[in-house]
């Protein structure tokens, strides 16, 4: 995270933050990129349909509360933040929720300290959702509290039995809990050899080989102790370092050897370059029957693991013209999602960073590569002000066009302090898609949109089955916000739910194409993106007025293509691969 900005002093010795990063003044004269036409059938209504999001966390049972550890050292593991999760980990049809809590940190603290939770207060939490749509808390029965300092979580089927397993990532070693079936989980870590080591941000189940089992691949933020490090905005007052100061580290790749073991094997697939990644997304960008990798960097270019077949990877951001801004700058890069926002049959990506850089918007070309398509779109003026943390595309009022959500706060507290144009604590961001560009609609979309949080994790599904996705926010020393999509038109939709058997059987990774009279729209199978979160496996297709879904294809992993003709469209769809 670039933590301080252009308008600070110059880096005194001991204080390595980047400064000069005025990037407003790079909206004008910047080239402009054209923003697609609509594919053909597809037109798209210049009435749009306000948001109706409303916050039910009061009522919901979920009582949730993230320790940050705060102290004067200013230590970075205390911004974070933390993720949030969405998973069905009981197979009742239900979404349920899972929350992820640090651990004491003193002040000083050695260096050398791994924190570790001495009780309840700092334990992880899991939610189950009951029939009346109401949530209990199950931590201590379902035994997934957490051991350490917990940044991320990552939900995936590792062993096929038909039960979501999960992983947390921790300070200096990450937790893998088997789901027994029967509503609780043992911690399988030593067992899988999956703990790594050092600081472990976000993480992501995908079969990289497509050998029908889920892998496993962590991202690691920097090489990073509690050597007291001070840095100062001035003589008196001391803030968080730069992400500048710390060395890059390589993320770590974990193999499914099939017999509940992992082997690492970053160096050996490609996915090794020394990074500082905050956000992993998943897509076949260039719909060759491979899935690619996508890891969001902080303060250096982002890494584009194109898959080349067989679980191999090469690293090819650039030549792809992904990971810096149109003029070649780097930026804090932190939530990010893989989508078809311009429903051209090619995957999308969008990424979400601090204040005066502008969210990252890159439009994908096919075999010309991607184009930065954030000023063109009205992205680069709508988030300019604003810091994001998790990011997700999403089809809030399911008229078949992907809209942009974003869980949004600084990581400095005393930034107002430093920019009175800044703010520590920001409101969600809602833009919707027009089909010509991006218009936020924050402020007519519910009174949630106007609370100030310290946003940190987001996580998305249709929690009530309704069709409308919800969503779910984690916020740094603060509480989880459950909020709830009640927008209302007379639009349709269709959620498919995928199981795999010679793929793995979440699906992850698979392809599916939706056709109706309006057109097409694809979407990639995955619990991965945002911020050091995981959301709902299950694929959301707002369709706007068509009745049906005439035709649904899903290239599995396995390399099989099932095709389903004649679908009603407002209901959750189980498919199984054939």
């Amino acid at each position: 995270m670039t933590l301080l900005l252009s308008s600070l002093p110059a880096a005194r010795p001991g204080q390595p933050h980047r400064a000069g990063r005025k990037v407003g003044l790079l909206l004008v004269g910047m080239l402009a990129v054209s923003f697609p036409r609509l594919p053909a059938g597809q037109a798209k209504s210049d009435v749009a349909v306000l948001g109706n999001f409303v916050d039910v966390t009061p009522a919901s049972g979920v009582d949730f509360h993230h320790i940050a550890s705060l102290t004067a050292k200013k230590y970075m593991l205390e911004i974070m933040g933390s993720g949030a999760g969405l998973l069905d980990y009981d197979n009742d049809g239900r979404l349920d929720i899972v929350l992820v809590n640090g651990a004491p940190i003193t002040d000083p603290t050695p260096p050398g300290t791994i924190p570790r939770k001495p009780g309840p207060s700092y334990w992880h939490r899991l939610y189950r959702q009951t029939a009346a749509g109401k949530f209990e808390d199950v931590t201590e029965k379902a035994g997934v509290q957490g051991a350490g300092y917990g940044l991320g979580v990552a939900v995936g089927d590792y062993d096929n039995d038909g039960y979501e397993d999960l992983y947390f990532t921790e300070y200096g070693a990450n937790l893998l809990y088997h789901n027994n079936g029967n509503g609780t989980f043992t911690d399988v870590t030593s067992k899988a050899g999956v703990a790594g080591s050092g600081w472990s941000s976000s993480a992501a189940w995908v079969d990289l080989d497509n050998d029908g089992l889920l892998d496993l691949v962590v991202l690691r933020y920097v090489d990073w102790d509690f050597e007291d490090r001070p840095c100062l905005v001035n003589e008196n007052v001391r803030t968080y370092c730069s992400p500048d100061a710390f060395k890059a580290i390589t993320p770590l790749v974990f193999h499914n050897a099939g017999n509940g073991r992992f082997v690492e094997v970053s160096s050996k697939v490609g996915i090794s370059r020394p990074g500082k990644g905050l956000g992993v997304a998943l897509a076949d960008s260039d719909r060759d029957g491979n899935i690619d990798v996508y890891v969001s960097n902080d303060t250096m270019p982002g890494f584009f693991y194109h898959n080349k077949g067989n679980g191999f990877f090469v690293e090819m951001a650039l030549l792809s013209g992904l990971g810096v801004s149109e003029t070649g700058r780097t930026y804090a890069g932190m939530g990010v999602d893989f989508a078809d926002y311009d429903n051209d049959g090619l995957p999308d990506l969008a990424v979400a960073d601090l204040a005066l850089e502008m969210y990252a918007l890159y439009r994908n070309l096919g075999k010309e590569g991607f184009e930065y398509a954030t000023i063109a779109s009205g992205l680069g003026n709508i988030t300019l002000n604003h810091s994001g943390m998790g990011l997700r595309f999403v089809d809030y009022d399911n008229d078949g066009w992907k809209d942009i959500l974003v869980s949004q706060g600084h990581v400095v507290d005393e930034i107002s302090q430093v920019n009175p144009t800044l703010s520590y604590r920001e409101p969600l961001l809602l833009v919707r898609n027009t089909g010509t560009g991006f218009v936020d609609v924050s402020a007519e979309s519910g009174e949630v949109f106007r609370e100030a949080l310290a946003g940190r994790g987001l996580a998305l599904g249709d929690i009530n089955n309704d069709g409308r996705v919800d969503l779910l926010v984690s916020t740094s020393e603060g509480p989880a916000h459950l909020v709830l999509n009640l927008t209302e038109n007379r639009n349709h939709w269709l959620i498919v739910k995928l199981i795999g058997h010679r793929s793995n059987r979440d699906g992850i990774g698979a392809e599916v194409k939706a056709v109706t009279r309006q057109g097409a729209q694809y979407a990639t199978v995955s619990t991965a993106g945002s911020y050091l979160s995981t959301g709902d496996k299950r694929v959301h297709f707002g369709l706007g007025p068509a009745t049906e879904v005439a035709e649904l294809v899903i290239r599995w992993p396995s390399g099989i293509i099932q095709t389903l003709k004649n679908l009603r469209c407002d209901q959750v769809l189980t498919v199984e691969e054939k």
